[in-house]
């Protein structure tokens, strides 16, 4: 029995070395004790020097956090001992490469994490890729997140995979291919069957809501998908579903600023819905500094031939709003409140009437007379302007990819197409919902 002073003592920085040497040097015998300790929610002792102190007891160290993490009877037992489980360190890979295969899904998973942990996932691929056929969905998820995160050079033996199997195996080894290699990793049988699947979905596609972390978007009030596409420079359209539109633009989105790539490579543009086609991704952001005047021209150009054309930004995480309207080649209004400093920069022409409109619900002066406003009257406008954007779309008319339904008349087949951007560096790998 371990005395309960010595556990309480490895949380006291003045005692934790000599009780940690104690505790090693009890071996075996304080293992249950240790283990117990990093189950209990009540523990006052941090999990981290009881999980050191298991470390370097060894083998019983491993193999009571093994017993614990079979044996754990709550939710949160079964991740303070899972995540000390996963904790161990190199000197127990050989442990967590064998209880890859332990009839415990719990275990197998949390041996994936601790191989991960180690730093030699890349190393241990081989002995990873069985998992990605496990029968219990969470582990070879866990398997599938941790040979993408090792690299490419996991990529030879996913493609053999593909090619010859176990066919348990070659799903989740397609999706690692792509979120690694991309479209250039994959075979052309595999690029076939996606294509053919793509296919099989589009006659049955409809609408939904197209949302994202961080929504920009062009709408132009046609049908003529290919004459705005050629307007915007937009070339090489794929077909897609409404599903893998919106995942390829979110997720390029999120990829935005990256070393190679900076999220403006390729765009979503839509069929007609209800009178009008929109074109999605950072590629239109009518606000931040690196497109605003690329997409003020490109707007401008649109509304020459289609008599108007809007781009938005609409930040869903609380980010911001900003609008751009043009008319017939001459800009009616551009405006954003984001936060940010340079905000009233970005300011040209006068007030829409529903922004008219809501100022004075608030009270303010439709038309931003300062002298008769103070600061407290500005501030209210700015907050009120953050999550505007939709509500301009809405009041001139426009169709917003926020509220697509099933419902919303639908002509033509969405595609995703390459910007100039696209077309010089190519387009980030990534797997995506079809």
């Amino acid at each position: 029995m371990v005395n309960a002073d010595l556990i309480r003592d490895l949380g006291r920085p003045n005692r934790h070395e000599a009780a940690a040497d104690a505790l090693v040097r009890l071996g075996a015998g304080g293992v249950e004790q240790l283990v117990r300790e990093v189950m209990d929610p009540e523990s006052s002792v941090d999990w981290r020097p009881i999980t050191a102190a298991l470390g370097r007891i060894g083998d019983a160290g491993f193999d009571g956090l093994l017993q614990g993490l079979v044996s754990a009877s709550t939710e949160e037992s079964r991740k303070r001992v899972g995540f000390a489980f996963s904790q161990l360190g190199l000197a127990v890979l050989d442990h967590y490469t064998a209880a890859l295969a332990h009839p415990v899904p719990l275990v197998r998973r949390q041996a994936v994490r601790g191989i991960e942990h180690c730093g030699v996932a890349g190393r241990a691929a081989a002995s990873l890729l069985p998992l990605l056929g496990d029968p219990d969905q969470e582990v070879a998820r866990q398997a599938q997140d941790t040979l993408i995160r090792t690299g490419e050079h996991v990529i030879p033996l996913l493609q053999r995979i593909r090619e010859s199997g176990p066919g348990r195996q070659r799903a989740r080894a397609l999706t690692v291919l792509a979120e690694l290699g991309g479209e250039p990793a994959l075979s052309r049988a595999d690029t076939a069957a996606i294509e053919r699947l793509i296919r099989i979905k589009l006659p049955d596609d409809r609408p939904e809501p197209l949302w994202a972390c961080w929504n920009h978007w062009m709408a132009v009030p046609s049908g003529d998908q290919a004459g705005i596409m050629r307007t915007l420079g937009l070339t090489d359209p794929r077909p897609v579903t409404f599903a893998l539109g919106n995942d390829i633009v979110d997720a390029d989105g999120h990829g935005c600023d990256t070393d190679e790539h900076t999220g403006y490579e390729r765009v979503f543009v839509t069929p007609e819905l209800a009178g009008w086609t929109l074109v999605l991704g950072a590629w239109c952001d009518p606000h931040g500094q690196e497109r605003r005047e690329d997409v003020l021209r490109l707007c401008t150009e649109l509304s020459a031939r289609y008599g108007r054309t809007h781009a938005y930004y609409y930040g869903g995480q609380g980010d911001g709003s900003a609008w751009l309207i043009a008319e017939h080649s001459t800009v009616i209004r551009r405006y954003g409140e984001t936060g940010e400093a340079e905000d009233e920069l970005l300011t040209l022409g006068k007030p829409l009437p529903y922004e008219r409109a809501r100022r004075t619900e608030l009270g303010l002066h439709p038309d931003w007379d300062a002298a008769q406003e103070s600061q407290d009257d500005e501030d209210q406008w700015r907050w009120t302007a953050h999550d505007l954007a939709p509500d301009i779309a809405r009041s001139l008319g426009a169709t917003t990819p926020l509220d697509l339904t099933a419902d919303t008349p639908s002509h033509g087949t969405g595609v995703i197409a390459l910007t100039p951007y696209g077309v010089t560096h190519g387009v980030p790998a990534g797997a995506y919902r079809i």
